[in-house]
């Protein structure tokens, strides 16, 4: 009847209202969309879409608690300028193994303003002259590009948060 289907739709949307995690990798995107993707997973902090055919990032849906975005392996080239609008709280973006050429392509990630973590491995744009000093040069609110900070420093694993936490001192007496 059209009431249990309403009663299902209603359970089916307070669960996806819930859902904290999502990983998709490896879905085929349909003309850069995901399908079941939606504005309505309002709690998602970490969503996956690793090797999804993805070509740009314009049909994400706005998703205002997201924290972290995997974009590894996808056929992105430019057009970043949506992900501000629509994921304002951002802070890990990996977009290793996409076709980003410029340093210039990477400018839009400036409104990112909470973004700490940048992964850009296997992206042509690595290859350019002082690749790294350019692109903390762009983003002064990046604390790691591929793994280390400014002075080379490796970060610690990608479970812990990077708050800016002192690490923890080294045992010296042994």
């Amino acid at each position: 009847t059209d009431f249990e289907k309403e009663i299902k739709g209603d359970m089916l949307s307070s669960f996806i209202s819930e859902v904290r995690e999502l990983v998709l990798d490896n879905c085929k995107s349909n003309d850069g969309k995901i399908e079941g993707l939606t504005a309505e997973f309002v709690n998602l902090e970490f969503l996956s879409l690793i090797n999804v055919g993805l070509i740009s990032v314009s049909n994400l849906p706005k998703l205002p608690k997201l924290k972290k975005l995997e974009l590894s392996d996808n056929r992105i080239c430019g057009g970043l300028d949506m992900l501000a609008e629509k994921l304002p709280n951002l802070t890990h973006l990996n977009l290793s193994g996409n076709k980003l050429k410029d340093i210039s392509t990477l400018e839009p990630l400036k409104k990112l303003e909470c973004l700490k973590s940048l992964d850009l491995f296997n992206c042509e744009v690595t290859n350019l002259n002082d690749y790294r000093e350019s692109v903390f040069k762009l983003l002064p609110q990046l604390t790691y590009l591929d793994g280390y900070d400014r002075e080379d420093r490796e970060a610690p694993d990608s479970d812990a948060e990077v708050d800016g936490v002192d690490e923890e001192e080294e045992d010296e007496g042994e």
